[in-house]
């Protein structure tokens, strides 16, 4: 792939060579700079920025060393100037004439991202859908592989999912401790969610992602996602209503205005669990 020529901000090439070269010497040390660039990363470009991480790898397997802002931004879904802002959140403006460096623009992704630490992550909750987390394989190969999962159901004690065996839910600081563990899934009940969480703090987990209709309680120095699926899709209905209503608007001859008075909705949504509806 080559580069349309506009991937430098006033002509200068601002590729990030000078963080390349410090992370090879030291690729698990965050200069200053670094993390005040990190800090001041938007919600929904940290979403946007995980997109162009698959993206990016999708090329890297096809061998592709360069690409344009037009050519990635194409294959995520959005436009250049907004991709253009997103990758300049982290440093990156690629270089004239040729773009961006897939291996590079990886690399400083995955730092942002915090992708060169090591992650283990624990699945609480072996019903359906833990079953299916349990044994995605997109976890492991993407640096979050699955090292224990647990469970209220005796029965399933010691019983291998994913070649795991489940625990006890009685297990969870110990097997936390003992695994480093540092993300935790909760796919429980809303009843007992609460007291899984706290049970994964007390493990050391500093990170949960909640799929439990419940909004968890957890110290400040730990961060929670909540993925509510019922919301999406109350989310997606809205959006097909929209559309609907446009389409008949449009048959009529008429604009009748958004829903209910609701207002413009705009290009970039985030539902009111923190996922990004429109990356």
């Amino acid at each position: 792939m080559t580069s349309h020529g506009d991937d430098v901000q006033g002509g200068e090439d601002r590729s990030g060579t000078g963080d390349r070269a410090a992370a090879k010497e030291s690729p698990d040390v965050e200069v200053p700079a670094a993390r005040e660039r990190a800090r001041a990363i938007p919600e929904a470009a940290v979403a946007r920025l995980a997109v162009y991480l698959r993206v990016l790898s999708g090329f890297d397997e096809e061998s592709v060393t360069t690409v344009s802002s037009e050519e990635l931004a194409a294959a995520a879904g959005v436009n250049s100037a907004k991709l253009r802002k997103d990758l300049s959140y982290i440093g990156s403006y690629g270089t004239r004439g040729v773009g961006y460096e897939v291996s590079v623009l990886i690399g400083q992704i995955e730092r942002t991202l915090g992708l060169t630490r090591k992650h283990s992550v624990a699945v609480v909750g072996i019903g359906n859908l833990g079953h299916a987390l349990a044994n995605y394989g997109g976890f492991p190969s993407r640096g979050f592989p699955v090292s224990a999962l647990f469970d209220l159901d005796p029965d399933l004690d010691g019983v291998p999912v994913g070649g795991i065996p489940v625990r006890h839910i009685d297990d969870i600081v110990e097997v936390c401790q003992e695994r480093e563990v540092t993300i935790g899934v909760i796919a429980t009940p809303t009843q007992g969610a609460q007291e899984v969480c706290d049970r994964l703090v007390a493990g050391g987990v500093s990170c949960i992602l909640n799929f439990a209709p419940v909004v968890l309680q957890v110290p400040d120095d730990v961060e929670v996602r909540k993925v509510d699926l019922a919301v999406e899709m109350q989310i997606l209905s809205f959006h097909v209503a929209r559309r609907q209503q446009d389409a008949a608007a449009t048959a009529d001859g008429a604009d009748l205005g958004p829903l209910d008075g609701a207002g413009p909705v705009p290009a970039e949504m985030d539902s009111v669990n923190g996922m990004v509806v429109r990356p």
